[in-house]
């Protein structure tokens, strides 16, 4: 996405908010809740621990009321671009009509991240077919474009 005006709304949710966190065990928690499902290769242990200190990322909560139900990353690149490099959902409330309204929310909230100052020129994500079913289409239906295409392998069985 190029520009902030590409972005397409989902449908609100007004009890869904992102909240900001350095908890790196409740993140360590989330992560592996959403990436369970689908057998995500995930981070190595050591760099899960430097996210607290990296300052050029981000994470915050995904929080339905007071319950967390998931998360989102937010890394500024050298070139000006925001990538969220997690974004998810827990498996049981996924399928609740959260997806669009969190999406939203991230996008609009990488728009805003500037850790570095200066302009946000982009902001990207991947999505790929190890990830639900509905995630490249709720990436679409937001206003995101197609750019390339990388093939992963699932871990586990």
């Amino acid at each position: 996405m190029t520009a902030p005006d590409q972005l397409r709304p989902g449908r609100p949710v007004e009890s869904v908010r992102l909240r900001p966190t350095e908890d790196a065990a409740l993140v360590r928690t989330l992560q592996d809740r959403m990436a369970a499902p689908h057998r995500w290769p995930g981070p190595a242990g050591s760099d899960r621990e430097q996210w607290p200190v990296h300052p050029l990322r981000g994470r915050w909560l995904v929080a339905d009321g007071a319950e967390p139900v998931g998360l989102v990353e937010l890394a500024a690149g050298p070139d000006g671009r925001t990538e969220l490099t997690a974004f998810g959902l827990v498996p049981e409330r996924v399928g609740q009509g959260l997806g669009g309204h969190t999406l939203t929310l991230a996008v609009r909230l990488a728009w805003e991240f500037r850790p570095q100052g200066g302009p946000v020129r982009g902001v990207r994500l991947h999505t790929s077919d190890l990830d639900h079913p509905h995630a490249l289409p709720n990436c679409l239906g937001r206003g995101f474009r197609r750019y390339g295409v990388e093939v992963r392998q699932r871990t586990g069985g």
